[in-house]
């Protein structure tokens, strides 16, 4: 999966840290991502030859040694000088600790920039200098990084496990897991029954926890579950603002897919080679 990096190591901890040459940048610009020629992140000294200054680089995370920031402005110089790509290009980055890298980096560039007033008073907020943290220097309006939590549901019956496929989106191609998005004043586990109610109009049992990944492409953290049908009758109700089809599919059925980036596809292949929990 993404965050699967060793024996490389991601470096949370929020501190100020200036760059030096061989440190990364992260830039993103209406809805787009620039990179090398070659498809890698550009240095400090590649954008600092640019015109860029250390003052427009913000510290976001070290991978091993080698520090990442993002660019918090994008002038024309850089984008004419850097190759557009689409922000999916990093599901398969490589080297592969490359791919959490801009996933991350993009979570974070998204959540700076939908926060550059204040939701209080509209004051132009501040990058903190102690914590993570967008700050109003008006009223003193904290804004902590947001990380929308979401579910997987892999539902399991004689043998087989329900998928589904979304419905109105272009780039879904393949089967994927019920899911949605955990609501205020319910546990993870109660929404894995909402979410598979709701969606296929199933009841279920047996509920376990499997795994949780970081998915910066969304802002999310998903969180994966295991669950058993709770009846004989696998009729699938769809709502079909949200999906097009549900099928219950055997091990068999099911496409060989290897390193796959999501936890999604990870536990759907998991079921296919029968690793699944018992």
């Amino acid at each position: 999966m993404i965050q699967e990096i060793a024996p490389h190591v991601y470096h949370n901890a929020f501190h100020e840290r200036k760059s030096i040459p061989t440190d990364l940048v992260t830039i993103f610009f209406k809805g787009k991502t620039y990179l090398t020629e070659t498809g890698l992140f550009p240095t400090v000294a590649q954008v600092k030859a640019l015109g860029v200054g250390e003052e427009d680089l913000v510290y976001l995370f070290e991978i091993d040694d080698v520090a990442f920031f993002l660019l918090w402005t994008v002038n024309d110089t850089v984008k004419e000088a850097l190759v557009e790509s689409p922000t999916m290009v990093f599901r398969n980055m490589e080297p592969s600790h490359l791919a959490l890298a801009g996933a991350t980096a993009l979570h974070r560039s998204g959540w700076y920039r939908a926060n550059r007033f204040c939701g209080c008073c509209g004051t132009p907020m501040e990058l903190d200098k102690v914590e993570r943290a967008m700050l109003c220097p008006k009223c003193n309006n904290i804004v902590y990084p947001r990380i929308n939590p979401a579910i997987l549901a892999a539902v399991r019956h004689n043998g087989k496990i329900l998928l589904t496929h979304y419905a109105n989106r272009a780039n879904a191609s393949r089967y994927a897991l019920v899911a949605g998005f955990a609501e205020i004043g319910e546990t993870l586990e109660d929404t894995v029954r909402r979410e598979v109610m709701e969606e296929v109009g199933l009841p279920i049992k047996n509920i376990r926890y499997h795994a949780s990944q970081p998915w910066g492409f969304a802002g999310n953290i998903m969180v994966g579950f295991w669950a058993d049908l709770d009846s004989e009758d696998e009729t699938v109700t769809l709502d079909q603002t949200e999906l097009d089809e549900g099928v219950w599919l055997s091990r068999e059925e099911i496409p060989v897919e290897v390193n796959t980036p999501s936890l999604t596809h990870t536990m759907i292949q998991l079921f296919r080679q029968g690793k699944d929990p018992q």
